[in-house]
């Protein structure tokens, strides 16, 4: 799938500057981040379930 196709969402954290953020777009087998601040560089992506522990780990810290 192409980074256009997907639809992409900015936390609610995110401050207005646009700075220090990313982006993830959920596509039919994976999770896609990509960083904010350049949309045009390559995105990542991660299964469902790596995502899932990740969103754990980083929410109990």
């Amino acid at each position: 799938m192409k980074t256009t196709e997907l639809a992409w969402f900015k936390s609610s954290y995110s401050g207005t500057q646009g700075d220090s953020c990313v982006e993830v777009a959920r596509a039919e087998r994976a999770v896609c981040v990509r960083d904010s601040k350049d949309t045009t560089r390559p995105h990542f992506a991660v299964t469902p379930g790596q995502w899932t522990h990740f969103l754990t780990f980083a929410t109990e810290a």
